[in-house]
């Protein structure tokens, strides 16, 4: 193998470890907001966790986040949360960094 094929091997690592970081981070911050969702709606614990699996199922709906926060803001206006779309973009913002944070530590 040349220098040349070892640099390539080692970008393509690289990208695909990225890749996949990025992946776990989206989900995670996904299942965070829909976390935080469930307790806007008031969900018992069992709910909850059924919810912020559906947030990050929604998440594979179309690409971007626009499948997400339709979903969580038919879901909250849904149950009488007065919100808009907005204020969960925010909240998505906080729960990206509290995901990277969670998955790679501090940043």
């Amino acid at each position: 193998m040349t220098t040349f094929d070892e640099r390539e091997k080692a970008f393509e690592n690289k990208f695909a470890h990225e890749e996949e970081m990025l992946f776990r981070v989206t989900a995670r911050r996904n299942r965070l907001l829909g976390v935080w969702a469930a307790d806007l709606m008031k969900l018992t614990p069992e709910e909850s966790e059924a919810y912020a699996r559906s947030v990050v199922q929604a998440e594979f709906e179309e690409s971007g986040d626009e499948d997400v926060v339709r979903k969580l803001h038919g879901d909250l206006l849904s149950a009488l949360v007065e919100i808009d779309e907005s204020d969960i973009r925010q909240k998505m913002d906080e729960k990206l960094v509290e995901a990277k944070r969670q998955l790679l530590g501090s940043i």
